[in-house]
């Protein structure tokens, strides 16, 4: 199989566009390593401060591929608990590694994001939708549940009344309609989404790499922590901020009326 990803790095900024168009950038198994690698090279890499990821085409992703699943799940195709194991092993790779990333993604959804597609763009932390995307959590239509990380991930980021309805319905929804819910913080013409997404990105990264890091780290953490324990991992995080190079930077910077020069130690 070709390629799913196409990986591109500038300003430290990395762009992840899925790379099948004539397959509306199917999600499987088979493309878990892709993210896998990925992920793995940005984590690698000090200078990353920020993660765009799109999908080429008119598509963002289409979600499960339809064929695979039919081939390696149907009916006659081994049993439960084999299915089980290949989705552990195959496409549940996919969140573990996109929503582990310690640095800022963002999700710059082009068009269709169904399914899978639709929970692939919720493992970032920010969504920005072109006029002519849409989204649906859309498996109970096939009879099949959110397995991916969507029953985790979908109430987290709209709520869990607007995520039950759309599990339960199956219907899809529009930008406009996913911008009203929260699913996305911004609708753009379709022509200027990735410049929008990449300038977003960009003033991400030009702030300090620990920073974003320990910032992502706290409201994660934040999510599900006690306030008196998010109060003390915050003063632990600040006070390894306060003995950086980049905070004693940003002051020399501030002191001395020009931006500052960040470097990634």
């Amino acid at each position: 199989m070709a390629q799913f990803l196409k990986y591109d790095a500038a300003d430290g900024v990395v762009t992840l566009t899925m790379n099948q168009p004539d397959n509306r950038n199917a999600l499987s198994g088979d493309v878990a390593e892709d993210f896998e690698e990925a992920c793995a090279r940005i984590t690698s890499d000090s200078t990353i401060r920020a993660v765009v990821l799109t999908g080429a085409g008119s598509c963002f992703s289409a979600g499960g591929n339809i064929k695979t699943m039919s081939e390696r799940y149907g009916v006659g195709q081994g049993s439960a608990a084999k299915a089980r194991l290949r989705a552990k092993h195959g496409i549940q790779r996919i969140p573990l590694a996109l929503y582990g990333l310690e640095i800022p993604t963002l999700a710059a959804v082009n068009g269709p994001a169904i399914g899978a597609g639709c929970d692939l763009a919720c493992m970032c932390d920010i969504r920005i939708a072109s006029s002519s995307a849409t989204f649906a959590e859309s498996f109970v239509k096939l009879g099949l549940v959110p397995a991916d990380g969507g029953a985790w991930l979908l109430p987290r980021v709209v709520g869990m009344s607007r995520a039950s309805e759309m599990a339960f319905t199956g219907d899809t929804i529009d930008a406009q309609q996913a911008l009203a819910c929260g699913l996305v913080s911004r609708v753009v013409a379709a022509d200027t989404l990735l410049d929008e997404a990449r300038q977003l990105a960009a003033r991400i990264a030009a702030n300090p790499g620990p920073a974003l890091r320990m910032t992502k780290r706290l409201l994660r953490e934040g999510q599900h922590l006690r306030l008196e324990a998010s109060l003390e991992l915050a003063a632990a995080f600040q006070a390894i901020a306060f003995q950086s190079s980049q905070y004693r930077e940003a002051m020399a910077a501030r002191r001395e009326k020009r931006k500052p020069i960040f470097d990634d130690e």
